[in-house]
């Protein structure tokens, strides 16, 4: 394949993909506000449903790499240990941050991670960081002093619950970019996430109980639920994914950025959820620091 067309093709995945995870978030904050659906009933069914949709897909495009891994103690171990560091967490922490704040801003906290992967990048290259590093922590430092308290450091302008789980995503979302490398290099994505996000649906399954406290779903409850796993968790990792290989990491974090765009946008258009100008102002400035230090 030409250079120039997969490139083409990463761009497009990479967009596509990110723009899944934009409007899942906002699906999951209707999802939550209409049916009273608890966030950790939510990231359970979402890691037990794309567990099976990427091991199937595992079987049908990648069987030796998943027969391999199973006969690899170490690597099943390492997968659990990626499973509950970064998988799990990750995923209730995000949802818990849209539960108290809002798909647009819970993506846009969730971006600082960037800066978690810069500090983990320098140290292990023994280097300081560059100038235009420096800019883009500043960024994100002022970004998120604006979202946390609108401008006026007397108050937080969000529930400091939403801030906190907000910052946890964002070093949960560090560890997913940092911690599984070695695994996907060797045995592939649909493989990895398959066993990782079986492994916390498990675990989480143990303590939420999702079959005793199933919520009340309609029709469309149903398919937006459905959705939320098929395409904006499986469909959303598989596309970003292959679009990463395709593009490189550097390329994927910026075009990653349609996702706190297309929520902020999904948000405003299904939700009618109302940003101050001091939101807006926020997210700019965190967006911009995914440009300036990526």
């Amino acid at each position: 394949m030409p250079a120039m067309s997969r490139g083409v093709r990463g761009t497009l995945l990479t967009l596509a993909g990110g723009a899944l995870w934009g409007l899942s978030g906002t699906a999951s904050k209707y999802l939550m506000a209409t049916y009273g659906m608890d966030p950790l009933w939510l990231s359970c069914v979402r890691q037990l449903g794309a567990c099976a949709l990427f091991l199937l897909a595992s079987v049908a495009t990648a069987r030796e790499q998943l027969v391999g891994v199973l006969r690899s103690p170490r690597d099943l171990l390492a997968a659990v240990v990626v499973a509950l560091t970064a998988v799990l967490l990750m995923q209730v922490s995000y949802l818990e941050a849209i539960a108290w704040t809002n798909s647009a801003t819970a993506t846009v906290l969730q971006s600082l991670g960037t800066i978690v992967v810069l500090g983990y990048s320098c140290v292990r290259a023994r280097r300081r960081p560059r100038m235009r590093e420096r800019v883009g922590v500043v960024l994100a430092l002022a970004g998120t002093f604006v979202l946390a308290t609108g401008g006026d450091v007397r108050q937080l302008a969000m529930p400091p619950e939403g801030l906190a789980w907000g910052l946890a995503c964002a070093v949960c979302n560090a560890l997913l970019s940092i911690v599984p490398a070695r695994l996907m290099a060797r045995w592939g994505n649909f493989v990895v996430n398959g066993l990782t996000m079986g492994v916390a649906g498990a675990c989480l399954s143990a303590w939420v109980r999702p079959w005793a406290c199933a919520p009340a779903l309609d029709g469309a409850g149903v398919a937006l639920l459905v959705a939320v796993v098929v395409l904006g968790t499986f469909g959303a990792y598989a596309l970003y994914l292959q679009g990463v290989r395709d593009v490189g990491s550097m390329k994927a974090i910026l075009l990653g950025t349609s996702e706190p765009l297309v929520a902020t946008i999904a948000s405003i258009a299904w939700l009618g959820t109302a940003f101050a100008p001091t939101d807006l102002l926020g997210f700019a400035l965190v967006i911009a620091m995914v440009y300036v230090a990526a």
